[in-house]
């Protein structure tokens, strides 16, 4: 199997995975009033899973099987 089409369903699974953290149910969970370093928690949570996607891709993208 070529290189490309091993990245593609990896590419589509970390989309879904993007889908999944950005959708409704996980970003209600962390809409609470508390604070993580005085970051509310929503925003700690967008941002750490947005780095996570990012990292996550960059690993598949760079990955030589």
């Amino acid at each position: 199997m070529p290189k490309s089409s091993r990245k593609a369903p990896r590419l589509v699974g970390l989309f879904l995975l993007g889908c999944l953290l950005f959708n409704y149910p996980m970003l209600a969970v962390m809409n609470a009033r508390a604070t993580v370093s005085g970051v509310p928690v929503l925003y700690a949570y967008l941002f750490a899973a947005w780095a996570l996607i990012i990292v996550l891709v960059a690993f598949v993208m760079e990955r030589t099987d």
